[in-house]
């Protein structure tokens, strides 16, 4: 915690259960064990996948493009404040800084949370935001991607793996995208066997 900013992590993106093609983003608190569940949509759960699992996209995304932006005019997101849960939305505000000025803009959470992860900016919540809205995850829950009909990726070789990823990314499906380079990863040694896909 820092004064009235409590600091989150992303921990990953999973299927919503409350609203249909939809995704929950989930943030987790840094030194606990408090959790919060975002309702995003799928470009910005796309864009988010394509971060977290180190994706380079064919065209540049919205948030590359953004990103990029701010390098050209020497402006840096110095922090991602969500600061507001109400009706079941939340308010975020993003501190953009030059070297004479600070400003704070109103942003979509997930948009301020995909470009926090593209800049390594922290991300922040305030208390009351996490005594609203904030629970603890029991064992076994968490940001795994439910599949209806699963396919073992273990199974295939490097050979198709690598022609699935490539075709999933020319598709820009991230979500998919991340999950087979996870299994490729751990085929080379990289990391441990990850999830089914369908």
């Amino acid at each position: 915690m820092t004064g009235d900013k409590i600091a989150m992590d992303v921990m990953g993106i999973s299927y919503s259960q409350i609203k249909q093609d939809a995704h929950a983003l989930i943030l987790k608190q840094h030194d606990g064990d408090m959790n919060i569940v975002v309702v995003i949509g799928v470009p910005e759960a796309n864009s988010i996948f394509a971060t977290l699992n180190g994706l380079v996209t064919p065209r540049p995304m919205t948030h590359d493009l953004m990103v990029s932006m701010f390098h050209a005019f020497d402006i840096s997101l110095d922090q991602v404040l969500i600061y507001s849960f109400d009706s079941g939305v939340y308010k975020s505000r993003m501190t953009l800084a030059t070297t004479d000025r600070k400003v704070e803009i109103e942003s979509r959470t997930s948009d301020a949370v995909a470009l926090a992860l593209r800049t390594s900016s922290p991300i922040f919540v305030t208390p009351q935001v996490l005594d609203k809205a904030g629970f603890v995850l029991k064992d076994g829950e968490g940001g795994k991607v439910p599949s209806k009909a699963k396919r073992n990726l273990g199974d295939m070789g490097l050979d198709e793996l690598r022609e699935r990823l490539s075709k999933a990314v020319e598709e820009e499906k991230y979500e998919v995208a991340a999950s087979i380079q996870k299994v490729i990863n751990s085929k080379l040694g990289n990391e441990p066997k990850s999830e089914d896909v369908e």
